[in-house]
């Protein structure tokens, strides 16, 4: 296997359906923006309660990009 070299960003995304949905639009945002994206790691999670629902999601994630040689 050949060796890479990774360089990573921290984004949030915030989503009014889900957690999931929250880091699907940090990672599709970021891909927008980068090239090969490879991995993420959600660092921080939190939400925003109205009348004792969620109501909304935000979801900090550190995205890794292979750095081309």
């Amino acid at each position: 296997m050949p060796e890479h070299t990774y360089k990573h960003i921290e984004v949030t995304g915030s989503s009014t359906k889900s957690s999931d949905d929250a880091i699907r639009v940090a990672i599709a945002e970021a891909s927008k923006n980068l090239t090969d994206v490879h991995w993420y790691q959600v660092t921080d999670q939190r939400g925003f309660i109205e009348n004792g629902e969620i109501k909304h999601w935000q979801v900090t994630v550190k995205i890794g990009f292979r750095i081309n040689r």
